[in-house]
């Protein structure tokens, strides 16, 4: 009887989990958090400055500016939900959070990372009618279709992510409640259940992987006809300015795509993987595309560069 009480007792009050950081690797975490702390002040700096620079410059209000300025908002999300707590166990041990703390930070996580494969396919489409529809870009990128599309990316996001709060919290709780991670992630909190979790481990790996995969097949048909259309272009210089536009974007797909996809596979794969490397891997990919973004977009996008160094500049630039 009392066996009962107290599995139905974690059943609904899991108590405090603890966060351990990188197991095998913890007389390194000193050291390692001095690179995650510079990489986590540059990407706060640089998408603060996106945001404040497309929000306050009029020229820059155009659709391709505001889906830049959603995904800067996003990685703003994602890195502040991970890396800080991050830093702290790098540098203070192993931290305490609470079941609640752990479901919130495991639903921004997922949420953000599926935010941001919907607003790269968002700026794929654009780009696609900017350079195969020119003089139509406007009456088919309308205030309301931009709003529209926005509404879709939040609303999907939300729904896919959303379930896995209750496929956790429908779970009991009775063993020892340590992550061998730097922050909770939806299968690393289900692993540490006492019931079957099959049902979270396909959830969570088949939906967003089809939502993603979908999402980056899409993102390869834009750019597939980008391309013919670039080379199509009567002169070079429209040649080097649109290939300059879409260069941006593929780096900022490749560096977000990669390291994520390779990081699900290797959680539901990869039993050979050390355990060290997977979460070292994992902490890459949410630390380093949200500081990478605004320094490819700010340097490669001569509208935002101008417009930085008029900023920072002002006396250089008269």
């Amino acid at each position: 009887m009392s066996t009962m009480a107290t599995f139905n007792l974690s059943s609904f009050n899991p108590g405090l989990f603890i966060l351990l950081g990188i197991p095998g690797l913890e007389q390194f975490h000193t050291w390692i958090g001095i690179p995650f702390f510079i990489v986590y002040i540059v990407a706060f700096a640089g998408n603060s400055i996106l945001l404040y620079l497309i929000f306050m410059e009029r020229s820059l209000h155009e659709p391709m500016f505001f889906f830049l300025s959603m995904l800067a908002g996003t990685d703003l999300i994602l890195c502040n939900t991970c890396v800080p707590k991050t830093v702290s166990i790098f540098w203070l041990g192993p931290q305490h959070i609470t079941f609640a703390g752990c479901l919130t930070q495991m639903f921004f996580h997922h949420f953000s990372f599926v935010m941001d494969s919907a607003i790269l396919l968002a700026m794929a489409f654009d780009r696609y009618v900017a350079i195969c529809y020119p003089l139509r870009y406007t009456t088919i990128l309308t205030r309301q279709i931009v709003i529209k599309m926005v509404v879709a990316i939040i609303s999907r996001s939300f729904c896919i992510i959303f379930p896995c709060v209750f496929l956790l919290k429908r779970l009991p709780f009775c063993r020892e409640l340590i992550i061998p991670h730097t922050y909770c992630e939806h299968i690393g909190i289900a692993r540490l259940a006492c019931a079957d979790i099959s049902i979270n481990i396909w959830y969570g790996f088949a939906v967003p992987i089809m939502t993603v995969m979908s999402d980056l097949i899409l993102i390869g048909i834009s750019y597939t006809v980008i391309l013919r259309a670039v080379f199509n272009l009567p002169s070079r210089d429209a040649h080097q300015k649109a290939l300059s536009t879409c260069g941006s974007h593929v780096c900022v797909i490749l560096i977000f795509y990669i390291p994520a996809i390779f990081s699900v596979l290797a959680h539901r794969f990869g039993h050979n993987i050390p355990l060290s490397f997977h979460i070292l891997f994992a902490n890459l990919y949410v630390a380093i595309p949200p500081a990478i973004n605004p320094i490819i977009y700010g340097v490669k996008t001569k509208q935002i560069w101008d417009k930085f160094n008029l900023l920072f500049f002002p006396k250089v630039n008269h």
